[in-house]
């Protein structure tokens, strides 16, 4: 059973990458095609527009942003001002923070234990986690995600 949404803003951004929300999910019970565990969304508040990227390991995060960015930034000729994230501890090392700080993105932390706060992200997480358990029920997964689902 899930938690009652919190009542708040739908949208805080006025333009595309003014607000990405970031967040990690994993460990996923089967790993997919090329031994994938934990994957990381980066959602536009403004566009909602989603970027899924697929990792080993959670300590991939910062090398899938810096991916991330490199893309975004190139196709929209707009650069990343904030991004939203919980304070998980691939988003705390120094590197990823100074990275940040060199490139001018301010960052917003939720607080612990309130993954309510980036509830958007969270929420098309568990989507996409229904979306594949529904593959793999009827038997459509194995196809997509290859021989071990």
């Amino acid at each position: 059973m899930t938690k009652r949404p919190f009542v708040g803003q739908s949208t805080l951004a006025g333009g595309l990458l003014d607000l990405i929300h970031v967040d990690v999910c994993g460990s996923l019970n089967t790993p997919v095609r090329g031994e994938y565990s934990y994957f990381i969304t980066f959602t536009d508040d403004h566009s909602r527009y989603d970027y899924v990227y697929l990792m080993r390991y959670k300590s991939e995060a910062f090398g899938r942003f810096k991916e991330f960015k490199l893309e975004v930034e190139n196709q929209t000729d707009r650069k990343i001002k904030t991004l939203w994230l919980d304070r998980g501890g691939e988003y705390l090392s120094g590197d990823f923070i100074d990275y940040l700080k060199e490139n001018e993105i301010f960052s917003q932390w939720t607080p612990p234990e309130m993954p309510q706060l980036n509830g958007m992200v969270e929420r098309r997480n568990r989507t996409m986690l229904d979306m594949v358990r529904f593959m793999m029920s009827l038997r459509i997964a194995p196809i997509l995600l290859g021989p071990r689902s």
